[in-house]
């Protein structure tokens, strides 16, 4: 994973998550507590709402990203920006000053005069924009969108996002946002959701990711939220996002933004690494849970298996396991052999080289330390009612190729049997 310095801003795996706090000097904005048209109003704002409260950067609109406002050109962005940068000038706090925009012109005017970074909420459709980001040697948050500077982040389609953001190249400060909320018509709540979802798939860059997730519909609409009332999911969502890898949370909500921010910090998988000499072989463990995130980075290095398609380099990056319950001798026996090695033993573990292992349970050991009451399923007497005959459970282990075989080996053995295995293939898939 590539770190990006932004102005002295460490930003990525190496680094805490990072707070964005926001300030617009837009009248049309639709978050009023954000908006500010006075330079001295807005830079006692930066200081005590968003400096004061844990924002590394701030992040200044110039206009509203809303879809139903007409877009404002360049010209009327510039001159909109003399009000950014008095507030830049009044501000006593410490930040790193990001300025939105979709122009070079914008961007350049801006680098020039004090700030120190880039949103684009277009992701390079104007193409000169990573080239005034290099000559400025500044970091650039770019968001995935198509090559039209109306329509910023109008991609329903995580596959499609995913390509989006290669638009025009990446510079070596590259931050990647996939670009949550409805900046289309045609974008759903399901559509940002699965996005999240797969927001691993993101980190296949190798970049820095970017999210902008605070009190948006397709959070609210989970516990039927309004604005107002939507802070408890967008921070829920903060700790998920930060967990699953990303490092700069865009928020209007910045204290209570960060404090999420660095709980799922802290409940992040611990990943390996080694190798920091220049003479040294270096290991990075990457943060991958389905054969679509290691495709992402199969793809990245470019590995043959990659550019031709083949999934079963992915496939064997992921491991999954499964209890099955209800099993009779003759499931337990098909589970052993499809798996190849197994002994006598209740507990013993069978399987080889082909990618899968089954594991048969003790069927005489406690189900819990403590005996069930009458209420949790024992008798008056306290004693255990016997488990049906065939209630054999075990687990089943193994790669996505490694559950195709036991399935295909195992079937026809019983119609319960094969339900459960095409029930789990249907899942792999």
């Amino acid at each position: 994973m590539r770190n990006v310095d932004a102005a002295g801003l460490g930003i990525g795996d190496d680094h805490p998550p990072r707070i964005m706090g926001v300030l617009n000097v837009s009248e049309e904005s639709p978050y009023d507590p954000s908006v500010y048209d006075d330079p001295g109003e807005a830079a006692a704002y930066v200081d005590e709402e968003l400096i004061g409260e844990g924002a590394d950067i701030v992040d200044v609109g110039l206009e509203s990203a809303n879809k139903d406002l007409d877009v404002l050109s360049a010209e009327q962005e510039l001159e909109r920006l003399d009000t950014a940068i008095e507030t830049l000038e009044s501000t006593s706090g410490d930040a790193v000053w990001s300025i939105e925009t979709r122009y070079h012109e914008v961007a350049d005017e801006a680098l020039s005069r004090g700030f120190d970074m880039v949103n684009d909420i277009c992701g390079f459709a104007d193409p000169e924009m990573p080239r005034i980001c290099r000559e400025h040697d500044a970091a650039v948050s770019k968001m995935a969108s198509p090559p039209d500077l109306e329509r910023p982040g109008a991609i329903e389609e995580v596959d499609d996002i995913y390509k989006a953001l290669s638009m025009n190249g990446l510079t070596n400060k590259t931050i990647l946002d996939p670009a949550f909320g409805g900046w289309s018509e045609a974008k759903t709540h399901e559509d940002d959701r699965e996005t999240f979802h797969r927001l691993r798939e993101f980190r296949g860059y190798g970049r820095p990711l970017l999210v902008s997730i605070n009190r948006k519909s397709f959070l609210k609409t989970i516990a039927g939220r309004d604005t107002e009332g939507a802070l408890p999911v967008s921070l829920a969502a903060t700790s998920m996002a930060v967990e699953r890898g990303a490092h700069v949370i865009r928020t209007h909500d910045v204290a209570e933004t960060r404090d999420a921010a660095l709980v799922g910090a802290e409940f992040a998988r611990d990943r390996f690494r080694s190798g920091e000499a220049s003479d040294a072989v270096a290991v990075e463990e990457l943060d991958v849970t389905t054969a679509r995130e290691a495709e992402r980075h199969l793809d990245r290095i470019g590995a043959a298996s990659a550019r031709q398609g083949d999934r079963d380099v992915a496939d064997a990056a992921v491991v999954r396991t499964y209890e099955l319950s209800g099993l009779d001798d003759e499931a337990v026996g098909a589970l052993r052999a499809a798996t190849v090695g197994g002994g006598a033993g209740g507990a013993t573990i069978s399987g080889d080289a082909s990618g899968a292992a089954f594991a048969l349970g003790d069927p005489n050991r406690a189900e819990a330390a403590a005996t069930p009451s009458a209420t949790d399923g024992g008798s008056e007497n306290g004693s255990v009612p016997d488990a049906p005959v065939d209630d054999r459970r075990g687990l089943l282990i193994g790669t996505s190729a490694g559950l195709d075989a036991v399935r295909e080996s195992v079937s026809g053995v019983s119609e319960s049997l094969d339900a459960a295995l095409d029930g789990i293939d249907r899942h792999v898939s």
